[in-house]
């Protein structure tokens, strides 16, 4: 049986922020604690019943990537052994072991960087409507599911807790970041993308799209925080029953989200999810883990 944590409680240190998913403590001047709890959200909703070992999944995902995405931009990883983390984090390993990151603290950029290489989701629907994805003009004719002329970025706002994501044009982003770094965000989040996906083709998998943030080290450089390429960030499809002209399996949060709006989720409302929906959302996010890296995740 996998011990679930729905919230963390490390009152030794300074609790700075609880996201949808990550509980967020600050260590010292230069770093900080990701933890990567079970809570799951959908639609900017956390529902109250949590999937015991998510959290440690998306940790050993984040990490993956993190080591293999590093030629492209640095990242925030300090390190993921708790043994090699300070005393008074250490103290916390009951909690803590498997699914925490100490990082290095840096400026937040307040956007997201959405990369789509297939149209899907919410881009799909406002292309069904205006022929655009957040107000970029796409060709006409494209279809569900198929896969774009180059990967596009999307940004959008970092929503308040409560509050939703409002997907923006890259020249509203320029207005909040300015123009030259959005124009950095922009390439190196297309880059990050283009080689995560040409890894997970060769493993089987499709990467429809998926969700950077970034941050601002004390020299100005860009780098790659929060977390990396998960399920919970990022449209997974098998590539084999691929096929355009309709929605896609998946191997990431839409399995809930398709249950969601099967019994008209308000979109508003924290509920328990039935363990059937719980247990086959955690099979899906092993299932892609296993694939892109070859070994089951150690949910210990």
């Amino acid at each position: 049986m996998i011990e679930s944590l729905y919230e963390s409680n490390c009152p030794e240190l300074k609790l700075v922020a609880r996201g949808k998913v990550r509980d967020l403590y600050e260590v010292d001047d230069s770093s900080l604690l990701f933890v990567a709890t079970d809570r799951i959200s959908a639609y900017d909703v956390i529902m109250k019943s949590p999937i015991s070992g998510k959290g440690k999944i998306l940790t050993q995902i984040s990490q993956f990537w993190f080591g293999y995405l590093q030629s492209v931009v640095p990242n925030h990883l300090i390190t993921a052994d708790i043994d090699e983390m300070p005393a008074k984090v250490q103290q916390y390993r009951d909690q803590l072991q498997g699914r925490s990151l100490l990082v290095k603290k840096v400026e937040v950029l307040p956007v997201e960087a959405i990369v789509r290489g297939y149209i899907t989701g919410s881009g799909w629907k406002e292309y069904q409507k205006q022929g655009t994805v957040c107000g970029i003009e796409l060709p006409q004719g494209l279809r569900e599911s198929q896969k774009l002329p180059q990967p596009l970025f999307t940004p959008s706002t970092k929503a308040e807790y409560g509050e939703h994501d409002e997907n923006i044009h890259p020249d509203r982003c320029a207005e909040i970041i300015g123009k030259q770094r959005t124009e950095e965000v922009a390439r190196i989040a297309i880059e990050l993308y283009s080689k995560a996906a040409e890894y997970a083709a060769s493993k089987g998998i499709i990467i429809a799209d998926t969700k950077f943030e970034f941050g601002v080290d004390q020299e100005g450089n860009l780098m790659l925080i929060d977390e990396a390429l998960t399920p919970d960030s990022s449209r997974f499809w098998p590539s084999a029953p691929y096929k355009v002209g309709k929605a896609q399996e998946s191997y990431d949060k839409q399995y809930l989200r398709d249950y969601l709006t099967s019994i008209d989720f308000d979109m508003q409302t924290q509920i328990d999810l039935p363990p059937t929906v719980l247990d086959n959302t955690l099979k899906k996010y092993i299932e892609a883990y296993v694939k892109l890296t070859g070994n089951r995740p150690n949910l210990d």
